[in-house]
């Protein structure tokens, strides 16, 4: 049986509630009427906190934006920082998906992820965070066809076709039952056992879902005392700039102010103070016509027309400077930046500044933030989902089944490329020491081509046409004894006569080598390969047997080093090689082959 808390220790919801307030409270007026002395102080000076001084006046208030629904479905809606604020992380943590892994097919891992795209399981996730973000706090609620959503969830009760989907419910929509916690022992001990579902929420109105069956998430954690006033959950990431972004937003609107400010003029009216303090309104009106007739009449050509008694100038000491509004601007951006733990480059979308900036270290660190919120937030619930996902789709899992997130930093053409070229090598030498069969190298490359972008060629057609058992690596069936691989003889170079064509000397490809390669050494078992890919100039290694294999074709030595080639059948069609005499050079052989 698992360890349980006994109800009556759990706290009730006013009793809970009203304790935080006054804990609160009492906490408040503590700071607020006491003077810190634990830093630098110079009393003379005035230096320091606490120390009468303008500095010593400041403080932090409460200021619950996070239950004003309103102002903040305002400030989303209609304020640009905001929605970066709320959108960007929440779009980051979701966009790549995931890896499925686990004892899978490739066909089965490509159903998984073609039922995730039609239940938009990701979009929904994605809008789950968003209001969590939002409003501090949302559920995603797992629908499983035919279950009662009140039961805890069993995910081997799941049936063909039962999973629905996900449906995202932010915390205006239901209520945590305070009085009723988990007690069960695990992470989410002392949480919310059921959430009710109210009268204006979408679907299961008046219900009441287990916890199990929810994806959970908040905006920033809060203490136990300041989330029991939240009703267990969190407050929203506005909540924490609010100041900072009323200050961003008021200093670019009083820059757009002070652009029609930057470049004033004087007309110098005589007899103007009496005329406003005492003329009538048709003097007035005559005034506001002569002004605008004045403006009116400037043209392009710099004249102004006045009277001979008015002067009209520019008034140079009453220009606005707009020296250092932009550094002012981008110190503002950088708080808010920080704030929202997230680089410049990805919440303003600027370039990345200084010499030979790239930005690939903030977006690196960035990127691995992301990462660890979505290994802390969304591996477990994500997991589980998957799992009712493969039960509906009737995939059976194992333990092992699991998922991880796709990286978000993205390859260029040139990593893709090594990557590829690295993959290429990793499969083929499996391959060529019959690790895995010619069906699951094909099957490794086409599913590299993910990363990639390389070997997406490879069809259902060409795997199922490939062969589903290793093939033995070269030498391994020798008859006589097992080979021994060779060692590389000295100073060993090819000339470029002693190559025999391919199509008279009937070669067969070394496994995982390019048949018209450049003339690079390759070492296989009993020697080495002068050329990259062929059989056509061998060189002996030391403590050659007297027998091996190198590709489909069986070599036979004799004293004088003189080796016998039997071509293995190819097409129906049978080639017979004999390699007549060596060359001078060191244990230096040349094949030929005749029909």
């Amino acid at each position: 049986m698992k360890n349980k808390i006994p109800r009556n220790q759990v706290p009730g919801l006013k009793g809970a509630a009203r304790a935080a307030r006054t804990a609160d409270s009492k906490q408040r007026k503590l700071l607020l009427n006491t003077v810190t002395r634990d830093s630098f102080q110079n009393f003379i000076a005035k230096f320091g906190v606490g120390t009468d001084n303008l500095t010593s006046a400041g403080t932090y208030g409460f200021n619950p934006i996070s239950r004003q629904r309103t102002i903040l479905e305002w400030a989303h809606r209609g304020n640009w920082l905001s929605g970066c604020a709320v959108d960007i992380i929440a779009d980051d943590m979701t966009r790549a998906g995931v890896d499925i892994v686990g004892n899978l097919q490739p066909e089965q891992i490509e159903q998984l992820e073609t039922a995730a795209t039609t239940l938009k399981l990701w979009t929904c996730i994605n809008q789950t965070a968003k209001w969590a973000r939002l409003y501090g706090g949302a559920i995603g609620v797992l629908l499983i066809d035919g279950q009662d959503v009140s039961t805890p969830l069993r995910v081997e009760t799941v049936a063909r076709g039962q999973f629905k989907g996900i449906l995202p419910l932010d915390r205006w929509m239901v209520e945590p039952d305070l009085n009723r916690r988990v007690r069960t022992l695990g992470p989410d001990l002392g949480m919310p056992e059921w959430y009710k579902v109210i009268a204006t929420a979408p679907a299961f109105v008046g219900e009441r879902i287990h916890y199990s069956r929810v994806l959970r998430m908040t905006g920033i954690e809060l203490p136990y005392w300041q989330s029991m006033m939240e009703n267990l959950w969190g407050v929203s990431v506005l909540e924490r700039l609010w100041d900072r972004q009323l200050a961003f937003d008021s200093a670019t609107t009083g820059i757009a102010q002070l652009i029609y400010k930057c470049y004033l003029r004087t007309l110098k009216v005589a007899g103007l103070r009496d005329l406003v303090s005492s003329g009538t309104d048709e003097q007035m009106a005559g005034l506001a016509r002569y002004v605008d007739a004045t403006r009116r009449f400037q043209s392009v050509e710099g004249f102004t027309l006045i009277d001979g008694e008015d002067e009209f100038g520019e008034n140079t000491g009453a220009s606005v400077s707009m020296t250092g509004v932009a550094d002012a601007m981008t110190q503002i951006g950088q708080q808010l930046s920080g704030a929202l733990e997230m680089p410049l480059t990805r919440l303003f979308g600027q370039a990345p500044a200084g010499l030979n900036a790239t930005g690939e270290s903030d977006m690196r660190n960035y990127y691995d933030s992301i990462n660890h919120r979505q290994k802390t937030t969304l591996l477990v619930p994500v997991t589980t989902m998957y799992r009712c996902l493969a039960a509906s789709e009737g995939i059976q899992v194992d333990e092992g089944f699991g998922i991880s997130f796709r990286p978000l930093w993205q390859l260029s053409d040139t990593e893709k490329s090594d990557v590829a070229q690295k993959t290429s090598e990793a499969v083929g030498g499996a391959y060529d020491r019959g690790i895995i069969s010619p069906k699951v190298a094909l099957q490794e490359l086409r599913q590299s081509a993910k990363t990639t972008g390389i070997f997406s060629n490879i069809t259902d057609q060409d795997i199922d046409a490939a062969e589903d058992e290793p093939v033995p690596p070269a030498g391994s069936e020798a008859e006589g004894g097992e080979a021994q691989e060779g060692e590389l003889p000295g100073n060993v170079t090819l000339d470029a006569s002693m190559r025999v064509p391919a199509d008279k000397a009937g070669y067969v490809e070394l496994p995982g080598a390019t048949k018209d390669g450049d003339c690079n050494v390759v070492a296989v078992q009993g020697g080495i390969s002068l050329q990259k890919g062929c059989c056509n100039n061998f060189a002996l290694g030391a403590g050659a047997p007297k027998e091996f294999k190198c590709g489909s074709c069986k070599f036979h030595t004799d004293k004088v080093g003189v080796f016998d080639s039997t071509s293995a059948a190819r097409g129906g069609a049978a080639a017979d090689a004999v390699m007549r005499g060596t060359s001078a050079r060191d244990n230096v052989s040349r094949f030929t082959a005749y029909d």
